[in-house]
């Protein structure tokens, strides 16, 4: 077993990918650490590329113990926030417009490996030019984030821009650590239509808590050989395609331990496409009630749809199993399946054990069922926000204007870090900056779909119920509908809860 120095929900599985921005490497092997109660605070890197660029990036920020959500919760609460206790909560519209910062320094709070420093000065030198003030970047390791930043929330001298992980916004949101951004959400969007996976879960009872900065998601990664030795030589873009292409590339490799498409059982992430994908969702929200709907008519559909492609492509012995033991990229290097549904960083891990395969890789979005569509993906990536009792909340509002800008996102954050910008027209704007290898990430970053925006989605990602949930269906355990049943329970009980 791993050692870890980390506590209880300070825990990470930083795999296979180093830290970035002159950190040493950094590898973590064990991502369930036996910790009594507390399960582990997940950091999954992914690399996103555009032509010429390598940047190493988030893909799923966080996956928070629940016990570490009350815990937070409870702290600012002792301390006296409250939600809605910010200068920006009653109402209307309002603008940014331009202070004047002379003499002053704002605090910005920066995750290790999120945007680099070439990036943040551009940001610091357009700041100072327009505002006169000055900007202190603090950059945060991840290792102690949750305890670090939760007792920064509570302080008067609290942090003026925070960079947070789209799934965490609705916690900190909930327990009044944030500013309601909701009166500046014109002026932030400029005319964008922001990634749904994005500014979903920064949104919270209809108020915004969190500007989006940047994504990263899942594609196809595929070994171009294997499927040609097959008969398989053009891309799939429709499901149907797909799954044909795959009884070929299974049918010319029999072997019961490979899997056409490799699937693992407990892979949450990627089944939740076939559940959006068929029209389900996973929670809906009415005045502020919580509904599990995973056992809905298209839920079902779906978690049975992905059930059939689990069983017919994935190997037995991949369905009652994560995607970390033996990771995605260890399989697809040791020839032991022809694709599977991974990050980018992923691809990296490939050619850093076989550089032999780097020209076999190939990518493409997942299919629909819907013929000229891609399925849903779920997207990762990271929100700024502003501590509810941040002293410089103006000046905080200008910086988050500049680095969620038109201009900034396309020049900057794409242009010189090779991030998935924030918005839909933004991803149609760099599309032909990106490399063929990395496009697909692109163009599925435009599907993406949110998770619930409460403070009890830490409680689903944190207990491993819905691993549970798919790896029942996948083997079989419960039929689709029994696990959905269930779960659906649990999901209305835990996203109600009360920090």
């Amino acid at each position: 077993m791993t050692t870890w120095s980390s506590i209880c929900v300070d825990l990470f599985d930083i795999r296979d990918a180093p830290e970035t921005r002159g950190s040493k490497a950094v590898t973590g092997t064990d991502p369930t650490v036996d910790k009594g109660p507390c399960r582990v605070f997940y950091c999954e890197y992914a690399t996103s590329f555009h032509k010429g660029r390598t940047k190493g990036v988030i893909v799923t920020r966080t996956r928070f113990a629940a016990l570490g959500a009350l815990a937070l919760a409870g702290a600012l609460a002792l301390t006296g926030c409250s939600a809605g206790s910010n200068a920006a909560s009653d109402g209307g519209t309002k603008s940014i417009g331009t202070p004047d910062g002379k003499g002053k320094t704002i605090t910005v709070w920066m995750m290790n490996g999120d945007l680099s420093d070439k990036v943040l000065d551009a940001a610091g030198k357009q700041f100072t030019a327009d505002t006169g003030a000055k900007v202190k970047i603090q950059t945060q390791q991840w290792d102690g984030i949750t305890t670090k930043l939760t007792t920064a929330l509570a302080q008067s001298d609290a942090p003026d821009v925070v960079d947070l992980g789209n799934t965490q916004v609705p916690v900190y949101a909930a327990a009044g650590g944030l500013t309601d951004l909701t009166p500046y959400r014109d002026e932030l969007k400029d005319g964008q239509t922001w990634l749904t996976g994005l500014e979903g879960p920064a949104t919270v009872d209809g108020k915004l808590y969190g500007a989006p900065l940047f994504a990263g998601n899942r594609a196809v990664v595929y070994d171009k050989k294997v499927w040609k030795d097959a008969g398989v030589t053009d891309v799939p873009t429709t499901y149907d395609e797909l799954t044909a292409d795959l009884d070929k590339v299974k049918a010319a490799n029999p072997a019961s331990d490979f899997s056409a498409f490799y699937m693992p059982g407990q892979y949450w992430y990627g089944g939740l496409q076939w559940v959006w994908d068929a029209g389900g969702e996973i929670a809906t929200d009415k005045d502020g009630k919580w509904t599990g709907t995973l056992d809905s008519t298209d839920a079902v559909e779906g978690l049975t749809a992905w059930k059939d492609f689990q069983n017919a492509y994935s190997a037995k012995s991949t369905q009652d199993i994560n995607t970390d033991k033996p990771s995605q990229s260890d399989v697809f290097a040791q020839g032991n399946t022809s694709a599977f549904l991974g990050s980018a960083w992923e691809i990296g891990s490939i050619t850093t054990a076989k550089p032999e395969l780097a020209d076999r890789i190939g990518t493409f979005p997942m299919p629909s069922s819907t013929a000229g569509k891609t399925q849903p993906v779920f997207l990762g990536g990271s929100d700024l926000g502003i501590p509810a009792k941040a002293k410089n909340q103006e000046l905080a509002l200008y910086y988050l204007k500049i680095l969620t800008s038109k201009e900034f996102q396309q020049d900057q954050v794409f242009g010189v870090d090779g991030w998935e910008p924030n918005s839909t027209e933004l991803l149609d704007a760099v599309a032909d900056d990106v490399d063929e290898l990395h496009k697909p990430y692109f163009e599925a970053a435009g599907t993406s779909r949110p998770t619930p925006a409460t403070p009890g989605w830490a409680t689903i990602e944190g207990d491993a119920s819905f691993q549970s949930m798919f790896a029942d269906v996948a083997t079989g355990r419960k039929s689709p509908e029994q696990a959905a049943e269930g779960f659906s329970k649990h999901l209305t009980t835990a996203l109600n809860a009360q920090p």
